[in-house]
């Protein structure tokens, strides 16, 4: 991995991470810049990105629709603080977390010292085999958006195959306008993209549009729901 070239103009994590993204595109190394944020905050040395201190609204909407997860198994792709993990843990998930930042997952780890989540440093483009094929829900909010179009067949793949038989998947990105400049980061989806989820054996049984939960008149999200057959 490369290291960081130049430092942080500001605090703002957002504008550090679009100029780190693009140069990481265009050095041909897509998913540098995960590390190099998340390193960075760990330094203090931009605000701490996607710090949510609570469950993203659309997940816990989700989790309070599925009931206990006792004697289930769930996964968070991209687990960053791990806020959406740790909802899982609480409501009786047996829940691994992953990240591929190092920093992500050393940063969750410090924020909740007494977890019962399992965070690893784990690629979703690189699965480790214990991964595959053993998820009765698997939460993906933003990882695919945050990658480039090259890299997206590839990455919507992996989410199939993290589930198990019978097995959800929810996936959260925000939807591309049409006519929007396709510039990332992030990549935003269109339907298209998002009903490209459900292949092979996997279903698309839902896909909503939501405001955005937190900035009105920010932009809305896909939210999509998929089953394992």
């Amino acid at each position: 991995m490369a290291a960081m070239s130049d430092q942080p103009a500001s605090r703002d994590w957002g504008e550090f991470a679009d100029r780190r993204g693009a140069h990481a595109v265009d050095d041909g190394e897509p998913t540098r810049w995960f590390e190099e944020i998340w390193s960075a905050a760990a330094r203090d040395q931009i605000d701490v990105p996607w710090g949510r201190e609570a469950a993203y609204a659309p997940v816990l909407d989700f989790v309070d629709a599925t009931g206990a997860g006792e004697a289930r198994r769930a996964v968070v792709v991209g687990a960053g603080l791990g806020a959406d993990a740790e909802l899982l843990a609480a409501r009786g998930f047996s829940t691994i977390a992953f990240d591929i930042a190092p920093s992500a997952i050393e940063l969750a780890r410090r924020r909740h010292p007494d977890s019962a989540v399992t965070y690893r440093v784990a690629d979703l483009l690189d699965l480790p085999a214990e991964l595959i094929g053993v998820f009765d829900l698997v939460v993906e909010v933003f990882t695919v958006q945050a990658l480039p179009r090259a890299l997206r067949s590839d990455a919507v793949a992996a989410i199939r195959r993290l589930l198990a038989p019978q097995g959800e998947a929810l996936v959260i990105q925000f939807v591309r306008p049409d006519g929007a400049a396709d510039e990332g980061p992030p990549w935003l989806l269109d339907r298209s993209e998002m009903e490209s989820f459900g292949a092979d054996d996997v279903h698309l049984v839902r896909l909503d549009i939501r405001p955005h939960p937190s900035r009105p008149g920010g932009l809305p999200l896909w939210v999509g729901v998929l089953r394992r057959s």
